[in-house]
């Protein structure tokens, strides 16, 4: 096994802050891990083209994007893991049938089912894009679209029970949940980068936050919750840092003995 540290960071509540910035000490943080030869790669359910701009300014080529769906190492393709195209249509007629608004994504792009649809345009809007899905309401048709998001409440959930054996649920928004392939997870889209590198268990470290954080700290040896991070994350992890207001990702980083 390679004695090679790898370190992968969640973007929303980790990395960025709750207005969508990077805090300068995370930014020095993250860079001096790599001026240490260390790997440094992000872990995340958003889409490759919605966190472009941070993978030039921290310099990362390593990623795993759509909760675990679609893997890159170091600018290369390693996995990919589309939803079953037969199953999101009817996923897809379902959310019609309940008035519900889908969005579709694609490893480029994204299309939503319903124009101007409020519960789509106030979680998009959490995130702080400077994109917005256009309308197709047949985007899925003939491509890869690597996770969906499903709009509709908590205690609506319960319409799609019917379909739980394909696709798992992640809450992510009052109004939206991640939609992506049963089984699929941040941690099964890192043990691919980590079966390539062959780097040992001891020298695995992750930082996260949310619900869909969790089986990533849970399989991450040296696993780290932002201070700021739900209840679940927390117990998942193994430490606990500061808030990513509080310099976060350097106070874990240096509790670990990495800077």
């Amino acid at each position: 096994m390679s004695e090679q540290k790898i370190i992968f960071f969640d973007i929303d509540g980790t990395l960025l802050d709750h207005n969508k910035n990077l805090p300068a000490s995370a930014k020095a943080a993250v860079l001096e891990l790599k001026q240490r030869g260390h790997e440094v790669a992000i872990a995340t359910g958003r889409a490759p083209f919605m966190f472009e701009e941070l993978r030039e300014e921290l310099d990362i080529d390593s990623y795993v994007s759509f909760n675990g769906q679609y893997v890159v190492l170091r600018g290369e393709v390693i996995h990919t893991h589309p939803l079953n195209p037969t199953r999101l249509q009817a996923l897809t007629e379902m959310a019609l049938q309940n008035n519900h608004a889908m969005v579709y994504l694609s490893s480029d792009d994204m299309k939503t089912t319903v124009p101007n649809d409020d519960f789509v345009e106030t979680s998009m809007k959490t995130l702080k894009l400077k994109l917005s899905p256009g309308h197709d309401p047949l985007y899925h048709q003939g491509r890869d679209i690597y996770q969906a998001l499903l709009m509709c409440q908590a205690h609506e959930e319960v319409l799609y029970e019917s379909v739980c054996d394909a696709f798992q649920f992640i809450r992510w928004h009052p109004n939206s949940m991640d939609v992506i392939p049963a089984g699929g997870s941040k941690a099964a889209g890192i043990a691919k980068i980590i079966d390539k590198l062959g780097i040992a268990p001891e020298h695995q470290y992750a930082f996260g936050d949310a619900l869909n954080d969790l089986e990533m700290l849970q399989m991450i040896p040296n696993s780290i919750a932002m201070g700021n991070a739900m209840p679940e994350a927390k117990a998942a992890a193994k430490f606990v840092t500061t808030s990513v207001d509080e310099d976060g990702i350097r106070h874990g980083l240096q509790m670990m003995g990495l800077l």
